[in-house]
């Protein structure tokens, strides 16, 4: 396990908690006035505890010294998905949200997968 490990799953679990408890002050820049609605805060809350479960777990087979691969790779399929859903929609979101969803979606997909390879 690389010391980055324990780091970066940290990161994306107190993520997935956050969109949990705040979905629209996390997502009001990218979603805008839209994600203070009850039937966008769902699935918010829905990839929150997407994020929270995938890499607490993840952390946890870290720590007790287990393969994380399968979990870091369920990790980017979710991050590789979060894009494509956003492609497929960005006609209707805000202006920019499309490209920094792109950007955040693929660092973390990144991120992933240079911890696949340590």
């Amino acid at each position: 396990m690389s010391k980055f490990t324990p780091i970066v799953l940290g990161l994306r679990i107190a993520y997935g908690a956050a969109l949990i408890i705040a979905p629209q002050r996390l997502a009001g820049r990218w979603l805008g006035p839209g994600a203070a609605l009850a039937p966008v805060q769902v699935p918010l809350r829905g990839l929150g505890m997407r994020e929270l479960l995938l890499h607490a777990g993840a952390l946890s087979a870290a720590l007790r010294g287990n393969d994380v691969r399968p979990w870091l790779a369920a990790s980017i399929a979710g991050d590789l998905t979060d894009i494509a859903s956003t492609v497929a929609g960005r006609g209707e979101l805000p202006s920019g949200a499309a490209p920094a969803t792109a950007v955040v979606a693929g660092g973390s997909a990144l991120m992933s997968a240079a911890l696949f390879k340590l």
